[in-house]
């Protein structure tokens, strides 16, 4: 038997098939879309382009001196006639946008003007808000100024002890149930500030509910008071023993300090409120804080931050 010829190889020139592959493409696109009109370019104009990129960086400046000129007001005219930050301080700024297209009618030449749209108001608001925004910032905070007054870095804590069954602090009200007649009870805090805590000025009062003499009762720098005593106070507690535990860090799993002071900046203070043992009952905790100082931009020159706890002792049940 013979065996079956095999075909041989077809040589086809590179030119042949690019022509029958564009015609190929030519007839599917017709097929099934059919003709398609092809979109007129329109003419493009050197000098017209010219005149609006002009006209966009005269805009683009103008706005940003209008956002510095708004930062300089609010800071140096506004924020010294005023005791505290108040709502004015961001709402004239933002309502200040309804002046950026008159500003730019007044100011810029006709002929560049006309060439504004739409999205040119838009682009030109954001940018006044962030100038405005970025100025404002730089302006209130260090090196330049401080509005920021000085403050509990984490609240208050109690040291954790032998007969406590629960602790809960639930805004400014620390409940504390013991499954005793009465516990030692350590009180914990600690001031931060973003200039310097330790020359800011406390008034600390801590008393019982239905006594007339307060526990404890401190005036003075902070400084001055931590290193009287309190300061001692709580070194003298593991971090480890304060009821509310460590601050984790969320990026990296790791423990810092406890989550009264977690900073090593923060001046920490802690007093035994009853040698004896405290029992049931209420005690409160007023404190205040107050900065003074040439950066303190407001009229009567100090930052003055103030709160009140409640540290709340209840029998427990079980």
């Amino acid at each position: 038997m013979s065996r079956p010829l095999s075909p041989e190889p077809t040589m086809v020139d590179v030119d042949t098939a690019l022509r029958a592959s564009a015609y190929s493409g030519k007839k599917g696109g017709g097929s099934k879309g059919g003709d398609k009109k092809s979109t007129p370019l329109e003419p493009f104009d050197p000098s017209a382009h010219a005149e609006k990129e002009n006209a966009e960086a005269i805009s683009m400046w103008l706005v940003i001196l209008f956002g510095l000129s708004v930062a300089l007001l609010m800071r140096f005219y506004m924020m010294p006639g005023m005791d505290s930050s108040q709502q004015i301080l961001w709402l004239l700024p933002v309502l200040m946008i309804a002046l950026i297209r008159p500003l730019h009618q007044l100011v810029i030449p006709t002929r560049f003007f006309e060439l504004f749209s739409t999205g040119n108001w838009v682009r030109a608001s954001f940018l006044y808000l962030f100038t405005w925004l970025a100025l404002s910032f730089a302006l209130v905070n260090p090196p330049i100024a401080d509005i920021a007054a000085p403050h509990l870095a984490g609240a208050i804590d109690i040291a954790s002890s032998e007969g406590i069954s629960d602790t809960d602090l639930d805004g400014r009200v620390y409940e504390i149930r013991i499954s005793q007649d009465s516990i030692p009870i350590i009180l914990g805090l600690a001031v931060r500030d973003n200039v310097d805590a330790r020359n800011s000025t406390m008034n600390l009062t801590i008393y019982k509910v239905g006594q007339m003499d307060p526990i404890v009762s401190e005036y003075g720098l902070v400084s001055e008071i931590a290193y009287s005593g309190p300061s001692d106070t709580f070194d003298s507690v593991d971090p480890n023993d304060w009821a509310r535990g460590l601050r984790k860090n969320t990026l990296t799993g790791d423990y810092s300090g406890p989550k009264v002071a977690p900073h090593s900046e923060d001046v920490s203070m802690a007093w035994d409120l009853c040698p004896d043992g405290c029992g049931p009952g209420e005690y409160v905790i007023h404190i205040t804080l107050v900065e003074e100082g040439d950066m303190v931009p407001w009229k009567d020159g100090d930052n003055v931050w103030e709160r009140e706890y409640t540290l709340s002792i209840l029998q427990s049940s079980s």
